[in-house]
């Protein structure tokens, strides 16, 4: 396993997370927590995983318990990353919802404060290594005062970096881009992107690149939600239980599709691999958060961080088949959040369709 560095800080983390929405939440498929608090204790032990990302709205704050009684005593030897942002405290909104529909915000400093000590309850620490706004929407990212407090309890020792994470659905390109406008000292900021859906994740980092010089990014949905696995088609069905059987056909069906363009991503190692080293050969990167049902899973991804490098003529195929959609004719994908720029406001993305143009990883990157 390779480990990066969360810039400005000293926070080192593995190149390949642990995302524990799929262990806590039961949208991926049931787990009890000794199978989860199983599975993170040898993603670190036998893999060299270190880095936990969760959120007080997994299952109501059983992910953040679930991390705790992992790794109690060795609070040391991890990163952990949380989120706040929905009153998961609201018993009358519990009751309402319905399936994934999002909880009601509260993100006043009064409640922020709170549901940080919440959290550190129950992950059993007196600090937070990176905490995000979860789910950010425009309204939050123009409210200064938010990320007022997220800076105090930087300074108060509480959390040792900021940021925010995008969603609950690919999109929110002119959020993050304002965000990282008006707060350029962010340190960090989760995002969607995979091999199959780069847009916008491509222009939010190119935006990164020019207003925040010490944001980097720790991506989710990694895998397309389980598309770039390579073991779907078009006769898959998936457990009642699982999110993914509420999709519409075409998803399935046309993600197939994709895939069999991507064939040549698995001559020296597997899809899932290839799929993040497409993302960690993006110096910005500093965590890959791939969706782990099993232990085989957690194995093959964690290998990923050594498995070797994307050829310049991969990466060159790769960012021609996005360029055509992979080959598949189907309508434009509804976005979610704003993925146009307000009339009259300034940004200096010309076209944030446009493949951007990635580095390559200086030397020594990873150790």
């Amino acid at each position: 396993m390779k480990y990066r560095i969360f810039p400005n800080t000293d926070l080192r983390v593995s190149e390949i997370g642990f995302g524990t929405w799929t262990i806590s939440t039961g949208w991926w498929g049931e787990k009890t927590d000794a199978d989860a608090v199983a599975m993170m204790r040898r993603a670190l032990d036998q893999h060299g995983i270190t880095f936990f990302d969760a959120a007080d709205a997994y299952g109501n704050g059983r992910a953040e318990r679930q991390i705790a009684e992992a790794f109690r005593g060795r609070r040391s030897e991890i990163v952990i990353g949380t989120k706040i942002g929905y009153d998961i405290y609201d018993e009358a909104a519990q009751r309402e919802r319905r399936g994934q529909q999002e909880l009601p915000m509260r993100t006043d400093p009064a409640f922020m404060r709170l549901a940080v000590e919440r959290c550190l309850e129950r992950l059993e620490t007196d600090y937070i290594d990176v905490l995000q706004l979860h789910n950010a929407k425009m309204e939050q990212v123009r409210d200064p005062e938010i990320w007022a407090t997220l800076r105090d309890l930087q300074r108060e020792g509480k959390i040792r970096a900021w940021g925010a994470a995008f969603g609950p659905a690919i999109g929110w390109l002119y959020e993050s881009v304002e965000l990282m406008e008006r707060e350029p000292d962010i340190n960090t900021i989760q995002m969607i992107w995979n091999v199959l859906e780069q847009h916008p994740g491509s222009a939010m980092i190119e935006a990164a690149r020019r207003h925040a010089p010490n944001c980097c990014f720790n991506v989710r949905v990694t895998h397309a939600s389980g598309m770039l696995e390579g073991k779907y088609t078009v006769d898959t069905v998936f457990p009642e239980s699982d999110h993914r059987r509420h999709r519409p056909r075409s998803w399935l069906v046309n993600g197939v599709e994709k895939v069999k363009a991507l064939d040549f991503l698995a001559r020296q190692m597997t899809l899932g691999q290839a799929a993040l080293k497409w993302l960690l050969a993006e110096p910005l990167v500093v965590t890959a958060l791939p969706n782990v049902y099993d232990d085989a899973q957690v194995a093959e991804f964690a290998a990923a961080s050594d498995a070797p490098e994307l050829s310049a003529e991969v990466m060159r195929r790769v960012e021609e088949l996005d360029a055509v959609n992979f080959g598949v004719e189907e309508e434009p994908m509804k976005y979610k959040g704003a993925m146009t720029r307000e009339q009259g406001a300034n940004v200096d993305l010309q076209d944030a369709r446009n493949p951007i143009s990635r580095p390559a990883a200086p030397a020594g990157r990873g150790s």
